[in-house]
């Protein structure tokens, strides 16, 4: 009898040493609510692109500061990072936002519709926070504000990474959270938590995977060099446009015949083709583009191995030549199952267990998976659509037309709050 009672006793303590400052943290997040809509609203306005967030950072920076952080800017070009130090020992939790907005020309009708341009690769277009990490600042520095006013009770540190270029740069160089893990913001932190808002699922409800949940992302640049002749003539040369076409179709196998689909998806698109100037005549090179997403480091690593097989054997059955380029972008965003199941009565607690949806593979990817390979993180997503509204006919991100349910960005501010002193009350 007595094995059994002292476990449950333990299981009692640490039950009631997650759970203590929930109420507080609900209490807080009420009251911060319209601050941060007002942030989020501020943010779209003014949006910035990927390693151009000077004013969105200086405005991040003095909150943090007014809260009594200790604040470093210019982290990997244009982030900040303030950390919180509680009241009592414990781990460091880490927490991340990202900052960048989109070349995107906003048609959303709303009173802070943003009205930014800029020229993007050569191109006037406007500036627009698309994919929602307006909101994701907001509501950091609404858990911001929450914890910090319950900082004497929190038995650990919080450290606020407010990350830029999550969206990519186009000049080659490194950016976004990859440059902030090897500038060293991870070195001291044992847990990180990340969410993003998701305008394909109501507000009020969090989604989450366990497991592989985003796709890791690669370029694909294909070659093929063939011998130029006179359309007339087509044995005078070697036709690299028939070459391409075949290849196109055999890299379709990878995901039919090579991809084990029912672990995980992947997916080979070839997204343009170009060759040739004139209708007589066979041009002597055509120039590939492309995007592969898969689902871990063994699927990356098949579908890289037959993209480069099938596109070489394609090319010189025919005579031609190809050059296979493959640039690893993002690595797949991958939840611990263990980590998730240890979190995941947090998200319950905070949204409530019938809010809280078990999601599939997402194909979009997330440079938040450089964050999980340094230590153990929990990605989730955070209602962003209108109640009652369809998935399917609701504007995707990326979009024109992206638009945000902002009742649900209180639950992100309790859940990730929450997500903080459980883990913290766990060690």
């Amino acid at each position: 009898m007595k094995k059994l009672l002292i476990p449950f006793l333990f299981l009692s303590i640490a039950s009631f040493g997650q759970s203590k400052l929930r109420p507080k943290i609900d209490q807080s997040s009420d009251q911060v609510e319209s601050k941060v809509i007002e942030w989020r609203r501020d943010f779209h306005q003014n949006p910035e692109l990927s390693n151009q967030e000077f004013r969105t950072a200086k405005v991040i920076a003095e909150h943090l500061r007014s809260l009594g952080m200790e604040v470093t800017e210019g982290v990997a070009k244009t982030g900040v990072v303030g950390v919180l130090k509680g009241g009592k020992p414990g781990p460091m939790v880490g927490l991340r936002a990202d900052m960048d907005a989109l070349p995107v020309t906003e048609r959303a009708d709303v009173p802070f519709k943003s009205t930014v341009t800029t020229t993007f690769n050569g191109q006037e277009t406007g500036v627009m926070h698309a994919c929602g990490h307006d909101s994701h600042m907001a509501i950091m520095m609404g858990v911001a504000e929450v914890l910090a006013g319950m900082k004497d009770q929190l038995e650990g540190s919080v450290k606020f990474i407010f990350q830029p270029a999550e969206e990519g740069v186009y000049d080659g160089s490194i950016a976004g959270a990859e440059l902030m893990v090897k500038e060293g913001v991870m070195e001291d932190v044992d847990a990180i938590f990340g969410l993003h808002i998701w305008a394909q699922i109501e507000a009020g409800k969090i989604g989450y995977r366990s497991g592989p949940f985003l796709a890791a992302v690669d370029n694909l640049k294909i070659t093929v060099n063939g011998t130029q002749s006179h359309g007339a003539t087509p044995w005078y040369g070697v036709d690299p446009i028939v070459s391409s076409s075949q290849i196109v179709m055999g890299l379709q196998t990878i995901l039919s015949r090579n991809v084990n689909i029912t672990e995980n998806p992947a997916i080979v698109t070839i997204g343009a083709i170009h060759g040739g100037i004139r209708s007589n005549i066979i041009p002597e090179e055509v120039n590939m583009i492309g995007t592969i997403r898969t689902f871990g480091d063994e699927q990356q690593a098949l579908v890289h191995k037959r993209i480069t097989e099938i596109v070489t054997n394609i090319a010189e059955s025919s005579g031609a030549s190809a050059k296979v380029e493959i640039g690893k972008l993002y690595p797949s965003t991958v939840n611990p199952p263990a980590f998730t199941s240890q979190m995941l009565p947090s998200l319950k607690g905070a949204a409530g267990e019938e809010n809280v949806i078990a999601m599939d593979p997402i194909t979009g990817s997330e440079d938040f998976s450089y964050f999980q390979r340094e230590k153990p993180g929990f990605f989730i997503m955070l209602g962003g659509m209108k109640i009652g509204g369809d998935p399917l006919t609701t504007a995707s991100h990326h979009t024109p037309d992206f638009y945000l349910e902002e009742s649900g960005f209180k639950l992100g501010v309790r859940a990730l709050s929450y997500l903080v002193v459980d883990y913290m009350g766990m060690q």
